[in-house]
């Protein structure tokens, strides 16, 4: 096992990276008090409590397990500490990292989801290298991150298969575990304070869920704060975590050292086998909020939460906008040259595609029928791109609407338009107005077609475009086509600033929806917990 003797050979590249603004994580703590996490039916308005009161901390140089049966809140709680919960929860309580209050930033928190998503084509060296580029400050050189990937590599027992695919449907490629180390490496690159993990043993056989656990460890003694979900670990596995938070219906079972776990929460009696499994769960609930357990718990909080943590500086600094950009683009194209079925295929269907219809409508002549078999041939060619690209889009596949296209007159002559769409600023936004009136011009300007009557005189091309397919011949089929592409750069450059400014929009909509949301939940908690405060201290009969 090369990756659990990797702590001492990669400590002079992540002194190499520090020394480039990266934080020293040793000394973090996360703490979480009284977490509350409410979630609203956008249906229906209803609400449902998935976690109630919640509180613990996590140290670094430990691995926290959070297990708990299906629906226990698990993945919740991960959200919360994380900052990823959807937007119809509320969230009440307090989070803090370091004794701080402040959001967490996603440059000292990673979160390795329970899905691997990698471009098959790119081998494991090429994922972490491309990872590093997009994340890691532009500052740093190509030597400094090729030193940094190594290290990763290296350290999540990657080295054998680094230069290996990762693997798709016509390409074998590295086995699941690998996927999984390799998710993590992803997420260490920045150095993260805290890595939650969404059960990382998911799907792996047992031998790959030890070596992942193994990571982990290694990981965690680096001084991280370690916290992963996990469900139904074996007994080695489990041995493996050095605290567990037990949940049952979104509260608290057990909290503390994971060796103590067995000796601390009963087994079954007797007693206990005429009660349900929801009056076992209520009585475990009730017994660990009264046990010795929890108060040293929340006494520990309290001490964390109050006490002044060594401030960390961390390096805000990231890739540059210009550099994402570049390195996203150089992956793009490198992972369309590899990949058969999306690149080289495609161009060969094109190829024999267009082989075909040159077949169809191999010198047709300028006879008067030529004019429509040419009308037909460009409809033709358009049509056949407009399939095409739908064809791109999977969900597409599955009901497809040519027929009823066709049924619906969508094909029309622009004559047969209303105004509004193809003389005004419909046509001028539209790839399809541009592309059809270039694409008739370079067919038919300068030809003469065959009267249809014999002795008549001959029937122009330009005659032809103005009275039968009403396109004007105000300007040349080069307009045309440097409208396409003024069309074409202008509507990416709009897609990107909507996708670089949506994070703004977005949370902006969140708190408008929150602030509407957040009042009457509230008040509806606040009652439940007056008439549960007020039941209590009822005096008995």
């Amino acid at each position: 096992m090369e990756f659990l003797q990797s702590k001492e050979s990669g400590t002079s590249d992540r002194s190499k990276y520090k020394s480039n603004g990266a934080e020293n994580n040793n000394g973090a703590y996360l703490v979480w008090e009284d977490l509350t996490v409410v979630a609203q039916s956008l249906k229906n308005g209803t609400t449902k409590k998935l976690v109630s009161g919640l509180s613990g901390y996590a140290e670094p140089d430990r691995i926290m397990a959070i297990m708990g049966p299906s629906g226990s809140g698990k993945s919740t709680l991960l959200d919360a500490l994380a900052g990823r919960l959807s937007r119809n929860t509320l969230m009440t309580g307090n989070i803090l990292l370091n004794g701080k209050k402040a959001p967490i930033d996603s440059r000292d928190v990673s979160y390795v989801t329970q899905d691997d998503y990698f471009l098959g084509t790119l081998s494991v060296r090429e994922i972490l290298t491309y990872s590093s580029h997009l994340r890691l400050p532009s500052k740093m050189t190509n030597n400094e991150i090729d030193e940094i990937v190594q290290e990763t590599i290296v350290k999540m027992g990657l080295q054998d298969c680094a230069e290996n695919k990762i693997g798709n449907w016509h390409l074998r490629g590295i086995s699941t575990g690998e996927k999984r180390r390799l998710s993590i490496g992803v997420e260490i690159l920045t150095q993260p304070k805290v890595l939650f993990l969404d059960e990382p043993t998911s799907g792996l056989d047992s031998a790959s869920a030890f070596f992942v656990l193994l990571v982990l460890n290694s990981i965690a003694h680096d001084g991280r704060i370690v916290v992963c979900s996990v469900h139904q670990p074996s007994g080695h596995l489990f041995d493996l975590f050095d605290d567990l938070l037990l949940l049952s219906n979104g509260e608290t079972i057990y909290f503390g050292d994971a060796k103590l776990a067995v000796k601390v929460i009963p087994t079954s009696s007797n007693s206990q086998i005429k009660l349900t499994t929801d009056e076992i769960k209520a009585k475990l609930v009730e017994k660990y909020k009264d046990s010795d357990i929890s108060k040293n718990m929340r006494k520990r909080v309290q001490e964390l939460a109050l006490s002044e943590q060594v401030e960390i500086v961390s390096n805000k600094s990231n890739a540059g906008w210009w550099k994402q950009l570049w390195t996203l683009s150089g992956r793009s194209f490198l992972n369309m040259s590899r990949d058969m079925g999306y690149y080289w295929l495609r161009t060969l269907f094109y190829i024999l595609v267009s082989v075909s219809a040159g077949n169809l409508y191999f010198n047709i002549g300028l006879s008067y029928q030529s004019i429509v078999q040419r009308a037909k041939c460009d409809a033709f060619v358009y049509g056949f791109m407009i399939c095409l690209s739908i064809g791109g889009l999977p969900f597409f596949l599955e009901e497809f609407k040519m027929l009823m296209m066709m049924a619906s007159e969508i094909f029309k002559l622009l004559p047969d338009l209303p105004k509004f769409f193809w003389r005004y600023p419909m046509s001028y936004i539209s790839f399809a107005s541009w592309a059809i009136q270039g694409q008739y011009k370079n067919d038919m300007i300068g030809l003469d077609f065959d009267p249809q009557n014999p002795g008549d005189t001959e029937v122009k091309g330009e005659e032809v475009l103005q009275k039968i397919f009403g396109v004007e011949l105000d300007h040349s089929k080069w307009c045309d086509l440097l409208a396409l592409l003024v069309l074409l750069v202008s509507y990416r450059l709009i897609l990107l600033a909507a996708l670089k400014y949506k994070e703004k929009s977005l949370s902006l909509l969140r708190r408008l929806y929150a602030s509407h949301f957040r009042q009457p939940v509230k008040q509806l908690m606040l009652m439940k917990e007056k008439f549960i405060s007020s039941k209590t201290n009822q005096p008995t009969p």
